[in-house]
C-alpha cells in the first residue's frame, strides 16, 4: 500500500444543539471509531477495493471531472483505488487542506503523483501549498467523496466532530434545483445506523456507498 494513504434534556449548548443530541453523537462517534479500529489492515484493505469497484460504475464518478477525495486514516475506508481509477481516466483530483486557524473551513489542492505532504495540526497528512499554487473553492469541484463515522438511510452524515466539512459546504443548503458538487460518503457497511440525530448545520449526503451496497438519497 501507497504510505500515502496508510439525562435529561437541558437549555441549548454553546454549540447551539441540545445537549442529549451531542450526547447521543458522540457516543455513537465513540463506537463506531472503535468498531474501524478493530479491523484488520487486510479487512480494510478488502472493503476499500470493493468500495472502489462499486463507486467506478456509478453516474456519480464516470459524469466527474474534478473530484475531491482524502487521506484515509483511523480505519476509514481508503481512496487510493479511487484516485488511481481516476488518475488513468485523466481525472483532476483534489485534497482538502486546512485554513488559518479560526478560518474553521477547507480548502483544496491539486492531488498528483508528485505531489508532496505535510502533516497538518490534528496529524494528518496534506499536500504541501505552494507558492502561486491556487486554492480551489468547493464550488468548482464536480464530486466531493467524504470520509465519515456513522450514517444513515436519510443522507445524514456523522463526521469527527470538527465540522469542518459542513462549514465547508454550508452554500449547498441554499441549493434546490441544482447541486455542485455532489457529496458520496465512503463507509464500511457497519458504520450504518437507523437513525442519526442531526443538527441544523449537518449537510446531507446524496449518496453513500459501501463495500456491500450503493445507498442514493433525495
Amino acid at each position: 500500500m501507497n504510505p500515502w494513504f496508510k439525562t435529561k434534556v437541558t437549555t441549548l449548548s454553546t454549540r447551539g444543539i441540545p445537549t442529549l443530541i451531542m450526547n447521543t453523537r458522540n457516543t455513537i462517534r465513540h463506537e463506531m471509531r472503535n468498531k474501524r479500529r478493530a479491523l484488520t489492515d487486510a479487512e480494510c484493505e478488502t472493503n476499500s477495493i470493493e468500495l472502489a469497484n462499486r463507486l467506478l460504475h456509478t453516474r456519480f464518478f464516470r459524469h466527474s471531472r474534478h473530484i475531491a477525495l482524502y487521506i484515509a486514516n483511523d480505519g476509514e475506508i481508503d481512496p487510493l483505488y479511487i484516485t488511481e481509477a481516476a488518475w488513468q481516466s485523466s481525472i483532476q483530483t483534489y485534497l482538502p487542506v486546512l485554513g488559518l486557524r479560526g478560518m474553521n473551513r477547507l480548502w483544496f489542492l491539486p492531488f498528483t503523483e508528485t505531489s508532496t505532504f505535510t502533516t497538518n495540526r490534528f496529524g494528518i497528512a496534506e499536500p504541501v501549498h505552494r507558492r502561486k499554487q491556487r486554492l480551489l473553492k468547493p464550488q468548482r469541484l464536480d464530486l466531493v467523496l467524504m470520509p465519515l463515522v456513522a450514517f444513515d438511510k436519510q443522507g445524514n452524515r456523522l463526521g469527527m466532530g470538527g465540522g469542518f466539512y459542513d462549514r465547508t459546504l454550508a452554500f449547498l443548503h441554499a441549493r434546490h434545483s441544482w447541486r455542485k458538487p455532489r457529496l458520496i460518503g465512503l463507509a464500511h457497511e457497519f458504520q450504518q445506523v437507523p437513525q442519526l440525530p442531526a443538527a441544523t448545520w449537518d449537510v446531507p449526503l446524496d449518496a453513500v456507498i459501501t463495500e456491500q451496497r450503493v445507498y442514493t438519497f433525495s
